[in-house]
């Protein structure tokens, strides 16, 4: 399935054998994800999973 509107998209993935999913160009464009960049994987059981770029948060604690 794929979604894409100007911010905004929704795409589903396929979790490998490995636990690997690929995250989707549109996603890598819109959030300029870049080959060695550092991801923080947030999660809460009842709200689910969220990708957010490492240096995001040490910007935001003020690393």
């Amino acid at each position: 399935m794929k979604e894409v509107c100007n911010d905004k998209f929704m795409i589903t993935v396929k979790v490998g054998p490995k636990g690997q999913i690929t995250i989707p160009k549109e996603a890598r464009k819109m959030f300029n994800i870049n080959e060695g960049d550092i991801l923080a994987v947030l999660g809460d059981k009842n709200k689910g999973i969220a990708l957010i770029k490492a240096d995001e948060i040490y910007k935001k604690v003020g690393m």
